[in-house]
């Protein structure tokens, strides 16, 4: 399985995109300062994540999900949760 998923910076609210194979490792690695965009003295939140099949289909999704049309996606799908609901 590979898993596009969203990060959320718990100190400037700042977004993270990516996909793995390892969700809980790679999770644990962004925690850690083991990111080169999820720099040390980051605490992240995972606050959304989808699950592929195929590698190719988890790299399209992400893809998609850090282009404009897919943030405005992200923002409708997660509304209560950046509303505080």
């Amino acid at each position: 399985m590979y898993y596009v998923y969203l990060l959320e910076c718990i100190k400037d609210k700042g977004w993270y995109i990516g996909y793995t194979s390892d969700l809980k490792k790679r999770f644990s690695q962004h925690n850690s300062g083991n990111g080169a965009r999820t720099t040390r003295n980051k605490t992240w939140n995972l606050i959304y994540y989808e699950a592929y099949r195929n590698k190719s289909d988890a790299e399209g999704r992400e893809r998609y999900l850090k282009s404009g049309s897919g943030r405005k996606f992200i923002k409708r799908q997660l509304a209560h949760y950046f509303n505080g609901s």
